[in-house]
């Protein structure tokens, strides 16, 4: 059974904390690659990230310069405009009851656990390719050709 959610376009800005900090877990890695295009009611051209709760289905107005300066601005990011760990864990703590951000939560749990996987396991020098050099040198001078 569907159940028509409203939608609810609205600035980020105006969005309460709640609301932004579960776009920002849903969103770690910066909003702009995410953003939409519509056309409204008034035939006007918009861009919006998409967001859903169990209530409403946000249309959250932005364009790609703006998601970009949001990110930014907010102290909620590194310099590369990702989700600081602190601040992912702290988001993930706050709202892993809501159904719907189970996603959200459950992609950061598992790219903890594949970085966990690929980073644990001690690094063998055995395997450098100190022994392959002849064979690289012979790619590289195939390439110049």
């Amino acid at each position: 059974m569907t159940i028509n959610k409203p939608r609810v376009i609205q600035d980020f800005e105006k969005l309460s904390k709640e609301i932004q900090e579960q776009i920002k877990l849903t969103y770690p890695n910066g909003f702009s690659q995410h953003l939409i295009q519509f056309t409204n009611k008034d035939g006007k051209f918009i861009s919006a990230l998409p967001f859903e709760t169990d209530e409403k289905y946000y249309l959250v107005r932005m364009t790609s310069d703006e998601a970009d300066e949001i990110i930014y601005a907010d102290d909620d990011y590194d310099d590369d405009g990702i989700l600081k760990d602190n601040v992912k864990e702290e988001f993930v703590d706050k709202y892993a009851e809501l159904d719907y951000m189970s996603d959200a939560v459950n992609e950061t749990e598992e790219e903890e656990e594949e970085f966990e996987e690929k980073f644990d396991e001690p690094y063998d020098e055995d395997d450098s390719d100190d022994d392959n050099d002849d064979d690289s040198d012979a790619d590289e001078e195939e390439v110049e050709d």
